[in-house]
Order: C-alpha cells, then sequence, then structure tokens
C-alpha cells in the first residue's frame, strides 16, 4: 500500500512538472491535466479502500474529470478552427 501511495505521488508531481514547463502546443497541456487528474483518482481511490468507504464520491469525480476533458477538448478544438493550430505563439490573448 505505501508504494502504491509513492508510485501516485511522483506520478502527481510529475504530471505538474510538465505542466508547469514551457510547452508549445496546448495538447500537451491538456494531456498533462489529464495526468493529473488520473493520479488524483488514484490517490483517493486509495484513500478511500483504506478508510473502507464507499466509492460514489469516485463517481462524482469521474463526471467532473470527464467535464473537464470535454470542455479542454473543445477549447482545442475552437482554437485550431480559429488559428489554424495549437501553438501558444500564435494565438494572442489581447
Amino acid at each position: 500500500m505505501m508504494n502504491m501511495s509513492f508510485l501516485v505521488v511522483i506520478m502527481f508531481l510529475l504530471g505538474n512538472m510538465i505542466f508547469v514547463s514551457k510547452h508549445k502546443h496546448l495538447l500537451i497541456t491538456l494531456m498533462s491535466l489529464e495526468f493529473i487528474v488520473l493520479s488524483v483518482f488514484f490517490l483517493m481511490m486509495l484513500y478511500l479502500m483504506m478508510i473502507n468507504y464507499n466509492m460514489y464520491m469516485l463517481m462524482v469525480f469521474l463526471v467532473f474529470t470527464v467535464c473537464e476533458g470535454a470542455l479542454g477538448l473543445s477549447i482545442l478544438v475552437l482554437m485550431i478552427r480559429t488559428h489554424g493550430n495549437d501553438y501558444f505563439q500564435s494565438f494572442n490573448l489581447i
């Protein structure tokens, strides 16, 4: 159980490192966010199994995760349709 939680913490830190580092593409940023969410899901699952609690909260978390992923993909598609690519350099916020 301790090895599993250590692995989940390493997954979380790796996802945060990828998210914080400068990347050119929006898709890589969205994938790192999904990796962070996956590690948080595993951590919640381990914790809820450890205290012998119901897993209903995981279903609520998965619903919000799917909504977050769909919103990210819609932003990606909108950016590709308007600018032709998903580079942050071609996207001007002003």
